[in-house]
């Protein structure tokens, strides 16, 4: 009888077999709560492109997706009962989208073995592949954000903004703090006056922070804000006639529900951005035909096309691509979350590659390796045009000040390294 028994469960293991070979994706996203605006749009452009990889290819490589939705509220608490929920379905890759849910993760993930990405977020200093194995950051962090802001203010100011003044307006969380450092160091280096305005979560009472701006008058304001406390400082700016010409948000702070309460208002009003905007792709055709139309699109299909739809595409595009990868490394499609780590270390999106997937000049190129764990570092910024009711990018992707950054990456990773009992270093 013991021998019948266990035939029978090894035949259910073998039936079982290829359930098991699903490729896993997370989605730890928040549909609920103060920033459910913003975290719903994203949530769907991720679900929407897994999918469409689904229903038009089969997956990936030949292997089924499988995506898994836990609802964290932007809770950090809830964010790391998702993961524990989670972890253990064969998860490949973890996307928190919260830098409270990012910190917490990072022992866990790399205890685990399991890799996770904070594109544009998270602890910029895990762009150090050499100490944080499985974190990633690419295709730009938080320092390469600040430093975008203040290349481009350099641009318009001819290349000279000594003696000017610079407000920081931001969230006073881990999230919102991470510029400062590197704010302050670029002060240094380019002799300007930098303001610092914390406003607290979730960011509806802003009066104080403005009536200094409306007072001081700098030069210009950055903004480092999520959710309803970016529509909150644009209408308070649009109150005080601050020229919006001269206010520009992190990525975080340039989606269409930031500007669109403020009507025209808002006209002028700059972001930060890694990748482009709208419909207007070869991918979004398949994306209506196998997605929209059959039925099949995670909401109600209105987001399709912005900010943080796109956003949240993207953040897909770039797990599949790193998958594939993953896949031609190891020689199979059936990979593991430790396999997926190499791939996400090898990836190199290029223009081709991003023509061929029907997204040409959606997002810069860059390549990432062992020691190098967040990409080039290359952004572009956006201005609202109100009467159009649309984003357009008004730069090319230029890259951040190195030159200032790779210091502070490598200080602050190195400190982590000590703390954490790590040995830095490439296998």
């Amino acid at each position: 009888m013991k021998l019948k028994l266990t035939t029978l469960a090894l035949g259910a293991i073998m039936a079982a077999a290829p359930a098991m070979a699903e490729l896993v994706f997370p989605s730890l996203s928040y549909r609920t709560g103060p920033y459910a605006a913003n975290g719903i749009p994203f949530a769907d452009g991720y679900a929407d492109y897994f999918t469409l990889l689904n229903e038009r290819d089969g997956g990936i490589g030949g292997e089924p997706i499988r995506m898994i939705e836990c609802e964290t509220g932007y809770n950090t608490e809830k964010g790391v009962e998702c993961y524990e929920a989670t972890k253990g379905e064969g998860s490949l890759v973890y996307q928190p989208l919260s830098t409270g849910i990012t910190y917490q993760l990072i022992p866990k993930v790399t205890s685990d073995g399991i890799p996770m990405h904070s594109m544009g977020y998270g602890r910029t200093s895990a762009k150090n592949g050499e100490v944080f194995r499985y974190i990633f950051n690419y295709p730009a962090n938080y320092w390469d954000g600040a430093s975008h802001a203040i290349k481009h203010i350099l641009d318009i100011n001819d290349g000279d903004i000594s003696g000017q003044k610079i407000a920081l307006v931001y969230h006073n969380s881990a999230y919102g703090k991470e510029p400062i450092r590197t704010l302050e160091d670029l002060a240094e280096k380019h002799g300007y006056e930098l303001m610092l305005l914390p406003v607290d979560h979730p960011g509806q009472e802003q009066k104080s922070q403005w009536l200094q701006i409306r007072r001081e008058r700098p030069d210009n304001v950055i903004m480092w804000g999520w959710g309803v406390m970016n529509q909150v400082a644009i209408q308070e700016a649009v109150n005080i006639r601050y020229p919006m010409e001269d206010f520009i948000g992190i990525w975080w702070s340039g989606s269409e529900n930031d500007v669109k309460p403020a009507g025209d208002g808002a006209d002028g009003y700059k972001a930060l951005t890694f990748h482009n905007f709208g419909t207007d792709y070869p991918l979004f055709e398949d994306l209506q035909e196998y997605v929209i139309d059959a039925g099949k699109a995670a909401g109600a299909g209105d987001q399709v096309g912005t900010v943080l739809y796109n956003r949240g595409l993207y953040a897909a595009m770039l797990a599949a691509e790193a998958a594939k990868t993953a896949q031609e490394i190891h020689d199979t499609a059936a990979i593991t979350p430790e396999m997926m780590r190499d791939g996400m270390e090898a990836l190199e999106i290029t223009e081709e590659k991003m023509a061929d997937l029907g997204l040409p000049n959606f997002g810069p190129e860059f390549k990432v390796s062992c020691e190098n764990h967040g990409g080039n570092g290359f952004g572009a910024v956006a201005q609202w045009d109100a009467s159009a009711g649309d984003w357009t990018m008004i730069t090319d992707y230029f890259q951040s000040d190195q030159e200032v950054l790779a210091p502070l990456i490598e200080a602050d990773s190195m400190a982590y390294a000590e703390e954490a009992g790590i040995e830095p270093g490439c296998d």
